[in-house]
């Protein structure tokens, strides 16, 4: 039996912070699974042009497989069968029910700690700092689901160059990274994890409260979807700028082979793996898979934005 209208807002009241950690983990999941297709192909681009995994034993290098986001994704589905467009969806909703759950109800929490101006605004500096800090905390927690998920994402590619599985499902990639790293290893690339979660949620989190509230203030736009939309383009170009950079290096960490220590076999740091970039691939290696990731966010975030007002206020909940 259903709960009425009335069950749902005495208990949105009664547990308000729990009620937005799950509108967010919801909305999230929705636009998850609407543009995981576009992450995975965002994926393949930035691993397969990998200078130090490209080079053959005598020095010269293999030539990529994909050239650009159309024909991967229709080699993906050609070669591999269309379903392997959402390989690794799965770690991907864990993620986002701990990531965007976490991420939204720290940033609200920061905006109410912070304060308003005198006139109601919330000034762009402080959404600048809540931004940043609420995507660095939500990203540390959810960085063990993120590294499964890249992992996945790979195994199709893996199977088709003859090469073994290195995981067969959720439990088992945990299980196997918790063996050769321990523990800390669900954490293998939590720096560039972080600080691509800052960036981004400085570009999306930031841009979309700015945006939005600009655009109710100084227009003759209502607090609705046209509004809302409109804030959520803006977002998604802002994170796909700030993030692509990060999200390239967080990509190739999370990635790379690992001894029986845990410790990565291809880049000592962050920084190693943006010099070896740049110096094998040049500067535009760091916005490999910009176009993917800029036409996933962009669909993302307005399907993630439009649903999360819309349950809000479905379920009672004020506008973000």
């Amino acid at each position: 039996m259903g709960l009425t209208q009335e069950e749902v807002s005495e208990a949105v009241s009664k547990w308000p912070r729990v009620s937005k950690f799950i509108l967010s983990a919801v909305a999230a999941s929705v636009a998850e699974m609407v543009t995981f297709p576009l992450d995975l192909t965002k994926t393949r681009l930035q691993i397969q042009g990998e200078a130090a995994l490209r080079r053959n034993a005598d020095g010269s290098v293999r030539p990529t497989a994909y050239r650009g986001m159309l024909h991967t994704a229709l080699g993906i589905a050609r070669e591999e069968g269309p379903l392997k467009l959402w390989q690794g969806v799965t770690p991907a909703l864990y993620r986002h029910i701990v990531y965007s759950g976490g991420r939204m109800l720290a940033y609200e929490q920061l905006r109410e700690m912070m304060g308003r101006s005198e006139d109601d605004t919330f000034p762009f500096w402080k959404a600048v700092i809540g931004g940043m800090l609420a995507g660095a905390l939500g990203q540390l927690l959810a960085s063990p689901t993120d590294l499964v998920k890249v992992q996945m994402q790979m195994e199709g590619r893996r199977r088709l160059e003859g090469k073994p599985p290195r995981v067969h499902g959720v439990y088992h990639a945990l299980v196997k990274i918790v063996s050769e790293g321990g523990v800390r290893g669900l954490w293998a690339g939590w720096v560039p994890n972080v600080q691509r979660a800052a960036l981004v949620n400085l570009g999306d989190l930031t841009t979309y409260d700015t945006v939005k509230h600009f655009l109710l203030r100084n227009t003759s736009l209502q607090d609705n979807s046209l509004c809302h939309g409109l804030a959520s383009t803006c977002s998604g170009l802002i994170a796909a700028t700030m993030g692509t950079p990060a999200d390239v290096i967080k990509t190739r960490i999370m990635n790379q082979p690992r001894d029986v220590n845990g410790r990565g076999l291809l880049y000592k740091s962050s920084l190693d793996c943006l010099t070896q970039s740049v110096k094998g691939e040049g500067f535009a290696s760091l916005y490999k898979g910009f176009l993917p990731t800029w036409m996933r966010m962009a669909p993302w975030s307005l399907t993630f934005w439009l649903t999360f007002e819309q349950i809000r206020k479905t379920v009672g909940v004020s506008s973000f």
